[in-house]
């Protein structure tokens, strides 16, 4: 990797990119010579090691990012895109995703909590934006996910929810109880603001 391949590193898109990305833009034809190139350039500062195959261009990287680049197929949902958006007001700092598995992975002082759905739910991308170099849900599909995954849990503001958008994507889920606890949600909703 020659010098001006490290100026097209600092123009790829986003704050972080796994080893596999940085070999596409390389011009190295050998994988160990990448990472030998790659070792040079973080121990002079100009690239950042977060984890074994993930590097940033500096330290003021995007968490999100990298939440989304540890483990693939995955997209930022559950309390992080509630809390987000205003449907629960517990303060949560762990980074919690949707993906294939169920892991905790703590990396560069973050912590991130991977929980595992249905692939037939995961790789359908109703109700999920990019956002900045990573996939999050909208705050409908998060709720949803929840619920996929929690069925009694406690949601603190469904006013903030588009309940149209939440029955539009329920069918992603294929799930009898799901619909049931939507309906007594939504009832719930009209209860508290009289509709």
């Amino acid at each position: 990797m020659e010098k001006t391949n490290m100026l097209d590193i600092l123009r790829i898109k986003g704050t972080v990119f796994t080893f596999n990305e940085l070999l596409l833009v390389s011009t190295e034809a050998k994988p160990l010579l990448l990472k030998r190139r790659l070792h040079y350039y973080v121990q002079k500062g100009e690239l950042y090691h977060i984890r074994r195959g993930l590097y940033a261009k500096d330290k003021n990287y995007n968490r999100r990012e990298v939440a989304t680049k540890i483990l693939r197929p995955s997209y930022i949902s559950f309390e992080t895109v509630l809390l987000e958006a205003g449907v629960i007001f517990q303060y949560y700092s762990t980074i919690f995703v949707a993906s294939y598995q169920t892991k905790e992975i703590m990396c560069d002082g973050q912590n991130y909590a991977f929980k595992k759905i249905k692939n037939a739910i995961l790789t359908n991308t109703a109700g999920i934006e990019q956002r900045d170099n990573y996939w999050i849900a909208t705050p409908e599909r998060a709720m949803l996910d929840i619920l996929y995954l929690n069925k009694d849990y406690y949601f603190d503001n469904l006013s903030a929810l588009d309940f149209d958008k939440v029955f539009a994507l329920l069918p992603i889920y294929n799930n009898q109880r799901m619909i049931q606890k939507v309906k007594a949600h939504f009832k719930q909703f009209q209860d508290d603001w009289g509709l």
